[in-house]
């Protein structure tokens, strides 16, 4: 399967799929965790609540187009820390 890196659908995971509103046929299981969790500003749909992101009703890792905005972020976000890292002076 060309591209099979991209896409994972576990349909045998008792959850699936974990996002109300998602559409089986075209939900990607591949960030099951999310590997934009981390950031403020994700760009997703999460919530906070109590202090804790809920991203229940996000499915930006979870479309088609998910695996390439999430590694152009990620991209981005290593590019910003490089930058960040070399404008400081060493120890």
């Amino acid at each position: 399967m060309d591209a099979s890196h991209r896409y994972f659908a576990n349909t045998a995971c008792r959850y699936f799929p974990c996002h109300p509103g998602a559409d089986p046929q075209a939900f990607n299981c591949l960030f099951c965790f999310c590997p934009l969790y981390f950031l403020p500003d994700c760009g997703g749909d999460c919530e906070l609540r109590q202090g804790v992101k809920d991203c229940t009703p996000c499915l930006r890792p979870h479309r088609p187009q998910g695996y390439d905005e999430i590694l152009a972020r990620l991209r981005e976000e290593a590019a910003k820390r490089r930058e960040e890292a070399e404008k400081k002076p060493p120890r």
